[in-house]
């Protein structure tokens, strides 16, 4: 009985002891697990996320940045040695609340994203300030600044260019960033006919203008179609087939904007008119896209047409003004090698409108490139060699060059 009793005893005193010990580590592993609780969540895939414990926002930052360097031929000037930071920029997007309310945010600060500082003109630091709400997955509606829904070069990222930048005919007819409302709708899937329908409401005048003189508003639509399904990872975004689609892959697009009483010679582009004048400018754009296999090829169409074309300084003549009418083809092609390097080949037309010929020359442009994605659009070197004819309406011709070596870097 004595050796059950102690046998008992000690059973109790062992159970005790660990409840006891188990006791002393509950409190620390709670501790712990609040600690967890209350620190942000950190997750890499397109820049470094970070999102609340309570997952009431989230904020994702990227950057990136196009350091250059070139030699340029041009007639009748002397050669030069250019090297620049091209692009520098810095994004913000995520969510405040809720998923289905977004921002995105973007700011540039080099010399040529931002420009000149004049005195009593803004500072183009501002790229991007956009609020969306997303009702559902077919959805977005924006408020803010961004790019229009215009030609596909241009509505891609500068970053996802194959080519060191876009064609002459993006920087003399497209549409560009612009203050308003923008809608889209899309239905796409892998392997069945997929479409994207975009519209926008905007100023009219361009990123960070805030000097209005009137009511005149931008109106623009656009229609994406994907007849063998959408490409894929987003494949329709960036240049080149890097991914190497499996199954041809199309995209045909066309879009149309009216800037009413656009106060500058590009619309949204441009010096500001002189004499305080406005145009109404119509622009259209059309583009093509196939990749399959490690093959791209891509077409574009871009015109612009105004109601007035040219513009005079009322207390003095001898200085006037243009808006930039005309139209433009570019035709683009490129190959994908296994291990990441690819070989590609542009060629731009640039016709003017035969008013504004006396002041500005028809342009042919030919540009051969090579591109080694180290890590895709993200991490890239670029070696790009452009030869330019330009012709003039007393039958003047000027021939022009350049090489340039670019690299790229981001996240």
């Amino acid at each position: 009985m004595k050796k059950l009793l102690s046998y008992l005893f000690l059973v109790f005193t062992f159970v005790t002891f660990a409840q006891e010990k188990d006791s002393t580590k509950i409190p620390k592993k709670t501790v712990q697990e609040f600690k967890n609780m209350m620190s942000p969540y950190y997750s890499y895939g397109n820049g470094l996320g970070i999102t609340s414990p309570d997952s009431l926002y989230q904020v994702n930052i990227r950057f990136r940045m196009q350091n250059r360097m070139e030699y340029i031929h041009s007639d009748g000037d002397e050669d030069k040695i250019d090297g620049q930071i091209r692009r520098l920029r810095l994004r913000f997007d995520g969510y405040i609340g809720d998923p289905k309310f977004g921002y995105s945010m973007q700011l540039s600060f080099a010399a040529g994203d931002v420009g000149s500082a004049e005195e009593g003109k803004n500072t183009n630091i501002i790229r991007d300030a956009m609020i969306f709400y997303y009702p559902n997955k077919h959805w977005s509606l924006g408020f803010g600044q961004t790019k229009l829904p215009g030609n596909r070069q241009r509505v891609n990222s500068s970053g996802a260019l194959q080519l060191t930048d876009r064609s002459i005919n993006n920087a003399k007819f497209n549409i560009d960033r612009d203050f308003g409302f923008q809608v889209l709708y899309n239905k796409r899937e892998s392997e069945k006919f997929s479409y994207i329908l975009r519209g926008a409401i905007s100023t009219g005048e361009g990123r960070n203008w805030t000097n209005f003189n009137d009511t005149g508003l931008a109106y623009t639509g656009k229609v994406e179609l994907f007849p063998f399904g959408d490409f894929s990872n987003g494949g329709s975004n960036f240049e080149g087939d890097m991914h190497r689609e499996q199954t041809p892959k199309v995209m045909l697009s066309g879009a149309y904007s009216y800037n009413d009483r656009a106060h500058r010679t590009q619309g949204g582009l441009g010096d500001d008119i002189l004499g305080g004048g406005t145009a109404n400018i119509q622009s259209l754009f059309f583009d093509a896209m196939f990749k399959y296999r490690g093959w791209s090829f891509m077409y574009s169409y871009m015109s612009r047409d105004s109601d007035k074309a040219l513009f005079y300084n009322p207390e003095d003549i001898s200085k006037f003004n243009y808006v930039y009418n005309g139209y433009g083809s570019d035709f683009q092609g490129s190959y994908t090698f296994p291990k990441h390097w690819e070989v590609i080949g542009r060629y731009s037309t640039q016709k003017v409108d035969k008013e504004i010929f006396d002041f500005t020359p028809n342009t042919n442009q030919y540009t051969i490139g090579l591109t080694k994605y180290i890590w895709e659009h993200a991490f890239k070197l670029q070696a790009e060699f452009t030869y330019e004819q330009q012709k003039f309406y007393n039958l003047n011709n000027k021939n022009n060059w350049y090489a340039r070596f670019q690299i790229e870097i981001g996240i």
